[in-house]
């Protein structure tokens, strides 16, 4: 069994990351999908659509749900699940270094998967030494 990964995200930002990703690793060892939200979705809707990927990403072992930006609708709908009897983790800041560190370190627990993807979120961001 492994942990189920559901990025929860604003309109094309989902798709592009797993797309990119297999562009990174072909063969994603973790099943990933990607609930877009569209800017005039009606969340009710959205929350029935996103608890049935959580569920069928659920193999046992829970689901971690990378979300794009803290407080905003896909976020707080992902937080959600878990009132609905979904076990998930939500790390918010969904960025590449993000999904493919907790890609590569696919056999670890969710928990620990979630710390994984914060520390690889901020690991990825880099500032060039200014040239004075």
């Amino acid at each position: 069994m492994s942990v189920g990964v559901l990025l929860m995200t604003h309109e094309a930002v989902g798709q592009a990351l797993i797309s990119t990703a297999y562009h990174v690793m072909p063969k994603l060892p973790l099943q990933v999908e990607a609930v877009e939200v569209p800017p005039q979705a009606d969340p009710d809707v959205m929350r029935t659509l996103t608890a049935r990927h959580a569920r069928a990403l659920d193999q046992g072992d829970g689901v971690l749900v990378l979300a794009d930006l803290y407080g905003a609708t896909p976020c707080n709908i992902g937080l959600s699940l878990s009132s609905l009897g979904v076990r998930l983790r939500c790390v918010s800041g969904l960025n590449l270094p993000m999904l493919l560190r907790v890609l590569n370190y696919a056999e670890k627990p969710l928990d620990e998967l979630a710390e994984i993807a914060a520390s690889g979120g901020r690991g990825g961001i880099f500032i060039d030494k200014a040239c004075l």
